[in-house]
């Protein structure tokens, strides 16, 4: 399941990637002269240095299909801390867990110590 969800993923992105590129092209065509193909390289550059800037946590080290593979499980828990709620707890293979609250989506719980910076503060 998460590898069809994944290819889907991949499939959106090209037809994103493909259509802008047509539509730089129909513009261009058209006569449109206030689109730089410059800016687009640095949209694309952009797009590239986000999806890249994920490298810094234990468990990632590849593309986002190395970092799929890497997952062990992946369930929804009762929130039994705070009483209510769930929350969506990730096991990688190397034993590390990520929880992320359901609602928001927000990482809340983490074993590896480059995300400690990025959990809520409990005071």
């Amino acid at each position: 399941m998460k590898g069809f969800i994944l290819a889907i993923l991949a499939i959106i992105a090209v037809v994103i990637v493909v259509g802008g590129a047509t539509a730089l092209h129909v513009m261009n065509e058209a006569g449109i002269d206030n689109v730089d193909s410059s800016s687009v390289g640095d949209i694309v550059d952009k797009v590239s240095n986000v999806a890249s800037s994920d490298s810094s946590d234990s468990s990632s080290g590849g593309s986002v299909i190395d970092k799929a593979s890497d997952i062990v499980s992946e369930e929804v828990k009762f929130n039994a801390q705070n009483g209510e709620g769930y929350y969506r707890e990730v096991t990688y293979k190397d034993g590390g867990f990520r929880q992320y609250d359901t609602e928001t989506g927000d990482l809340i719980g983490s074993s590896y110590d480059s995300d400690q910076d990025k959990l809520p503060s409990m005071e």
